[in-house]
């Protein structure tokens, strides 16, 4: 896969990266899988019109190589988290079944409020 003169994208030891940034390609598609507008992501990314441009550009000029190098990067990223979930798993416990600090109770009271408020919106 090439730039197909596209002066935008580069490729890194990080994968397909937006020349001059540390931002890949993947974490682009990330928000565009998520629906983003483009503005939002150009914004997020601190990107000018003209990156955003030519990293969509590149996107639909290479659609099958991207998503498929995108799914590949999402595979080793579940395969790492699987790894360091499993190394920490006693250690994670440890902490999940100590007893809450003292004077973060009402913090605790909201955060537990806000994750059952965000499961309750996915469905």
């Amino acid at each position: 896969m090439t730039n197909a003169g596209n002066e935008y994208i580069i490729r890194t030891e990080r994968g397909l990266t937006i020349a001059g940034t540390r931002i890949t390609l993947y974490d682009v598609i990330d928000y565009l899988k998520a629906d983003y507008p483009h503005k939002y992501i150009r914004d997020v990314f601190n990107l000018t019109d003209e990156q955003m441009n030519g990293v969509l550009a590149y996107i639909e000029a290479h659609q099958v190589e991207v998503e498929a190098e995108y799914q590949d990067v999402l595979q080793m990223a579940e395969e790492i988290r699987q790894y360091w979930e499993e190394r920490n798993r006693d250690r994670l416990a440890r902490i999940a079944a100590a007893p809450p600090r003292a004077g973060y109770e009402a913090v605790r009271v909201k955060l537990i409020e806000n994750r059952r408020q965000r499961e309750a919106n996915k469905k």
